[in-house]
């Protein structure tokens, strides 16, 4: 990821970062965010209509566990491996993550010179401190999550009979689910969530979660129907309604999209991801004042985004001179 992102007397200290800029940034699925923060290794900095913004101090700490989240661990294997550095706590095991190196899929904390065990014993300096470069192996958690799968719906079938149970194995799925999706094996945490769905009843935030995963394996139709039964279950989810309007314009329906997008900013003006999408949707239906209006607007709110030398590019055109024929 570029070191420039991260200067300490970068521009967007003081700013705010969605789930997906935070994602963009860091080359890490949004599924992956929200894990980390239903963990509790991120918290929020201000959360409105199913929203989370995170604030310069939490993107600092999520490019730390997507570092070594690059070396082969999976989701899971590293929750569990920084949270023995702290006890179980999550929110402090995130703040190590900085200072952990890892070899092959052993992490150790350095602690000035030396490096420590999750359980304080001096280890070897022979660790790798690029942990871009250590050995990565296959994340056999996954393998054995797939597996699980095929028992998941009998587990959760007798989850009645076992109280608190339940929701220990709702919360493995939840992960699971992530972990999957994160490693590319979208259909298999479709599965895992629709377990969830089917345990639990019916849930905004999961059926959203259900949502994206569909979008990223390539099923739009599935996609916006889950989208729109996230909705319909909350309508105050602001990004699953963002997300829906995203998908109707991908499929061509853009005054739906628009109406979709303009109740989302109603709700939430200072919302960036919905000023550049319905800034693009404004383009396609030949509504360019109002186009260039949101996209000032999303430079304004978020002009360190992946997307903003996009905007800016956009903006030139729009301002260059246009003859006559030119758009036909």
């Amino acid at each position: 990821m570029p070191r420039s992102l991260f200067p300490t007397d970068h521009p967007g200290v003081s700013r705010l970062y969605t789930v997906a800029l935070m994602a963009e940034l860091l080359g890490v699925s949004r599924a992956t965010i929200r894990h980390w923060t239903r963990r509790g290794f991120l918290a929020p900095a201000k959360s409105s209509g199913a929203i989370n913004w995170y604030d310069y101090a939490m993107l600092v700490v999520a490019r730390d566990l997507a570092r070594l989240l690059q070396t082969g661990l999976s989701l899971r294997e590293l929750d569990r491996k920084l949270r023995r550095f702290a006890g179980g706590d999550p929110q402090q095991a995130a703040q190590l993550a900085s200072r952990v190196v890892v070899d092959g899929r052993r992490l150790s904390l350095r602690q000035d010179t030396t490096l420590l065990a999750a359980g304080g014993q001096l280890q070897f300096g022979f660790y790798c401190d690029d942990v871009t470069a250590a050995a990565a192996q296959p994340a056999t958690d996954i393998e054995h999550g797939i597996i699980a799968l095929a028992t998941a719906w009998s587990c959760l079938e007798n989850d009645s009979a076992h109280g608190s149970d339940a929701i220990s194995t709702t919360a493995e799925l939840l992960d699971l689910a992530a972990e999957l999706e994160s490693a590319g094996n979208f259909l298999e945490a479709a599965e895992a969530l629709r377990a969830v769905l089917q345990a639990d009843g019916p849930s905004a935030p999961v059926a959203f979660m259900l949502a994206e995963t569909l979008y990223r394996a390539g099923d739009v139709a599935a996609a916006r129907e889950r989208y729109y039964a996230a909705v319909e279950l909350d309508v105050d989810h602001l990004e699953a309604r963002t997300s829906l309007g995203c998908v109707l314009a991908e499929q061509g329906d853009f005054e739906l999209a628009a109406a979709a997008l303009e109740g989302v900013l109603r709700q939430q003006p200072d919302y960036a991801d919905a000023h550049w999408h319905m800034a693009g949707v404004l383009a396609e239906l030949r509504q360019e004042p109002e186009a260039r209006r949101h996209l000032i607007t999303f430079l304004e709110l978020a002009p360190e985004s992946p997307w903003a030398d996009v905007a800016r590019e956009r903006l030139a055109v729009w301002a260059t001179p246009r003859r006559f024929g030119d758009d036909l």
